[in-house]
């Protein structure tokens, strides 16, 4: 046996006895070969060889963590089927119930679809905000441009190179979060009895906007890994008058469509004259070497409204949003003027200061290491503490979980008992206006991992059993 030989087996030996778990961050290869005073050269045979077996998954700028076996892996979920013909669910409350209590610091809020606030930049932000109160003529006090705050577009617009967006300033828009600028386009772009095309499961608040306008929701089959089929939507499309798609993970299920569907999707699409509203707020949280492109890059037309914000990767209390709304740039601009003048202009200022330093990318960088080694945390504690027949998603980015339990369950009810305990999470048919989804539920990995979370994971699996 060879040295590197030799030591992939010593560290593959302690992650079969638990010392090293799934979720672990393994030790740099310059400390590995300091320690075992073998060559750099020897501990990078010994890690490939570990990849191989598939005990440890390298990721770009964060390391080597120990990840599940192939053979031990818990499924994922099938592609969501929902129905052509659907009858709607009562609204029972059931999403004002979880979130009455999401500001309780003593209950674990594997419900929410946000990081925890120690992810968060607190400190660098306030400095923002102490330059964007001095650098404003008015202190912050006046109102901005009704296109929004200058600086902040200017930064959006560059950072837009990360995806080939090559967008301008003036192409942009500021909002107050993703839900206003996809509120700004559903007013401009829809009337009551159209008929709009989404993902099934996604945000409960897309489905609520919706409904609330007065639009028939179409509900499309979604894959946990992949998304929408173009095919799927082709076969509707002559049902379809506006789509909104959550192209990079997906909440909940975290899916993201390939490139080939994204393009075959805007292609599609813009033949039949049918806008698509792009939320495209997770897309900068992603585990893989590059940043997934959105539909917007392939939109030769001008017919994607694409949205984003910082509200999952920076300051959720902002309320700093955008959108590049393509050929209805001025319908968007018209309606933001009647319903709210301008944004917010501290916030927004402080944000394009914050871009502006380059500190965003390395926040982002060590946001999604913590987040990657959560994601397999949770995935290891799941396969570990939860009943049979449990399946689970596997995103490459975001912070959430879908999991499915075995048909009979029904995690609404189930939402009460793991409350009580201190313990809240999101049962699945938020997720959907169909009667679908009882025995799923999201959960959010964006918590900072310890023993007690773990303990409370197990908790959850326990009461799952009963």
């Amino acid at each position: 046996m060879t040295l590197y030989q030799e030591l992939a087996t010593n560290f593959e030996r302690l992650i079969q006895k638990g010392s090293l778990k799934v979720g672990d961050k393994m030790p740099s290869i310059r400390t590995v070969s300091k320690e075992y005073g073998v060559s750099i050269n020897t501990v990078i045979q010994a890690y490939l060889v570990l990849e191989s077996r598939s005990c440890i998954v390298s990721r770009p700028q964060a390391g080597f963590f120990v990840c599940e076996k192939v053979d031990l892996r818990l499924p994922v979920p099938q592609a969501s089927n929902p129905s052509n013909n659907p009858k709607e669910q009562a609204d029972d409350g059931l999403i004002g119930k979880v979130f009455r209590n999401f500001v309780n610091k003593e209950i674990t809020q594997l419900s929410l679809s946000v990081p925890d606030e120690s992810f968060f930049p607190v400190a660098r932000l306030n400095k923002c905000l102490h330059k964007a109160s001095q650098t404003l003529s008015s202190g912050g006090t006046g109102y901005d441009d009704i296109q929004g705050n200058f600086l902040l577009r200017k930064n959006v617009a560059k950072w837009s190179f990360t995806w080939a967006g090559n967008l301008g300033i003036d192409d942009l828009v500021s909002t107050s979060g993703a839900m206003h600028a996809i509120s700004l386009a559903f007013m401009a772009l829809t009337k009551p009895g159209d008929r709009i095309a989404v993902e099934s499961p996604v945000y409960f608040g897309i489905l609520q906007l919706a409904k609330n306008m007065g639009l028939k929701v179409i509900e499309l089959p979604t894959h946990p890994v992949t998304g929408v089929d173009p095919d799927d939507v082709k076969a509707r499309i002559g049902e379809i008058d506006i789509c909104l798609l959550v192209s990079n993970f997906n909440n909940p299920l975290g899916s993201c469509m390939p490139e080939e569907n994204k393009k075959a999707m805007v292609k599609l699409l813009g033949k039949h004259g049918i806008p698509l509203i792009e939320n495209d707020l997770y897309g900068d949280v992603y585990f893989g070497p590059n940043r997934p492109k959105p539909c917007k890059a392939f939109d030769e037309e001008g017919m994607v409204l694409w949205c984003g914000s910082v509200s999952k990767t920076l300051a959720p209390g902002y309320r700093v949003g955008w959108m590049a709304p393509g050929k209805y740039l001025k319908d968007i601009l018209k309606l933001k003027l009647f319903h709210s003048v301008s944004g917010t202009t501290l916030t927004q200022e402080a944000i394009g200061h914050f871009l502006e330093t380059g500190r965003y990318e390395k926040h982002l960088a060590q946001m999604r290491k913590k987040l990657y080694a959560n994601s397999l945390q949770f995935i290891r504690a799941i396969s570990d503490y939860f009943p049979q027949g449990t399946k689970v998603s596997r995103p490459l980015g975001g912070f959430v979980l879908w999991v499915e339990l075995e048909k009979g369950k029904d995690t609404g009810k189930f939402f009460d008992q793991a409350l009580s305990q201190g313990i809240s999470i999101a049962p699945g048919r938020m997720f959907t206006l169909q009667n679908q989804f009882y025995h799923c539920m999201r959960l959010n990995y964006g918590l900072p991992w310890s023993d007690g979370l773990d303990l409370q994971l197990k908790r959850l699996g326990q009461m799952l059993k009963q």
